[in-house]
């Protein structure tokens, strides 16, 4: 008889678990490059940090979580702050 497969296809114990994801993180980069586009997103107690190279990249992250009803703001090279009706703006620089 064979063993039995988990629904994915590998055995039991042979893939280890993802370490659990938090909702309270600071992603940066570690290299030491200086990041260009800044977000923050804030709702109720919570508040999440995001900081990216690409413009593109950071608008697409804060329409979501706009979407989902953060409060999210967009800070530019410069220190221009941007929020949610002005995303189309800088994705469009």
């Amino acid at each position: 008889m064979l063993p039995s497969m988990a629904p994915n296809c590998h055995a039991p114990g042979e893939l280890p678990p993802k370490p659990a994801a938090t909702r309270e993180r600071v992603q940066d980069d570690a290299r030491g490059c200086a990041l260009a586009y800044k977000m923050v997103a804030e709702r109720d107690n919570e508040k999440c940090s995001f900081a990216r190279e690409s413009r593109l990249l950071i608008v697409a992250k804060a329409k979501v979580w706009a979407s989902e009803g953060w409060k999210v703001v967009i800070t530019d090279p410069d220190g221009k702050a941007y929020t949610p009706p002005e995303f189309d703006q800088l994705s469009a620089a």
